[in-house]
């Protein structure tokens, strides 16, 4: 993985904001700090992005950054914000950076140069890295939590507290937890949550491994549900949810029988699946309109002070969750 610009500044032992100034304003710093910061930057390899046009930048468009438009769930963020920015009269140009780190500094770094704003969703980088590429551009971020610039996170409290007490109702007590991305704001703060929850409900829950956020890595994931034991699970996403339904059914393992399975988004193919998937709506078209409002209020206000909105979760019951039953579904470890 290229060197960021995170590494520079731990290299150098100075502060990420430091770091960002001895490529964009180096002036402003002192001869020997901006010597370390450059003597780091060479040893480690690293490529700082373009220079900003000289020209300013289109008052009247927002980037809106997100990991994979081909998941219907930020396909609802985008749609949500493309329609508030067709209300204030500003162009959104839409960037998918596929999951991808580096073509998520890319992008963000080109974008932020070219636009009045920026609304990043659910990013792969660290916040701080993010805002350091932005430089001076307004910024929002989506599912990635800072104290340094507005936020609108999706709160699985009460979605999770609500999914541990109605699969406790139903007789289960030994669920699993199916994990997405390592670099997911989501997946941490979900996963502290479920532990919270499943403890308060009287669960004994099992994490496990990361898996890709798809349908596939939901397959991938299925004989090490049925492996542990569990007679439930909940998964980091509708769609690994989706994945471990039909893994779980090339198993002989039958859903909700045998194995009890929510999902986290409520994406409208929830509904329609076989079995129905029971899920934890997210507010995504909440988010989507909130964080074009919040960037508009940034760019309108210099001495704006950075925010933190939390957007509720609620379990949506439906066919993929029922009764425990006698005894939890179980294949060799050979089969995971």
């Amino acid at each position: 993985m290229a060197p960021t610009l995170t590494d520079v500044a731990k290299r150098a032992n100075v502060a990420l904001s430091t770091a960002s100034r001895a490529f964009s304003d180096p002036q402003r710093l002192g001869p020997e700090t901006l010597r370390k910061v450059l003597e780091a930057a060479q040893e480690l390899g690293y490529e700082p992005p373009p220079p900003r046009p000289a020209e300013a930048p289109d008052a009247a468009t927002i980037a809106v950054v997100v990991p994979d438009i081909a998941n219907p769930v930020f396909g609802t963020f985008v749609k949500a914000a493309q329609a508030q920015g067709w209300h204030r009269r500003q162009t959104i140009v839409l960037a998918d950076t596929d999951f991808d780190p580096d073509r998520e500094r890319e992008m963000i770094a080109q974008l932020s140069a070219r636009s009045a704003g920026l609304v990043v969703c659910s990013p792969r980088l660290d916040a701080e890295d993010v805002l350091a590429l932005c430089g001076d551009t307004p910024v929002v971020l989506v599912n990635r939590e800072t104290t340094t610039a507005d936020c609108v996170l999706a709160d699985a409290s009460d979605g999770l507290r609500q999914a541990a007490e109605y699969l406790a109702a139903l007789g289960h007590r030994h669920i699993a937890y199916v994990q997405g991305s390592q670099h997911s704001w989501s997946n941490s703060h979900r996963v502290d949550v479920a532990r919270a929850q499943a403890e308060r409900a009287g669960l004994r829950l099992e994490v496990l491994g990361w898996q890709s956020e798809t349908v596939a890595g939901g397959t991938a994931a299925a004989a090490g549900v049925i492996a542990s034991g569990a007679s439930a699970v909940i998964a980091h996403n509708d769609l690994v949810a989706l994945g471990v339904i039909a893994g779980a059914r090339q198993l002989g393992v039958s859903v909700p029988d045998d194995l009890s399975v929510v999902g986290i988004d409520d994406m409208p193919l929830a509904a329609t699946a076989h079995p129905s998937l029971t899920s934890i709506a997210v507010p995504m078209a909440r988010a989507g309109s909130l964080s074009l409002e919040l960037l508009a209020q940034s760019a309108a206000d210099e001495r704006h002070q950075p925010r933190t909105l939390r957007l509720p979760t609620q379990l949506v019951v439906r066919g993929s969750t029922g009764q425990v039953a006698d005894r939890a579904p179980s294949v060799t470890r050979e089969h995971s």
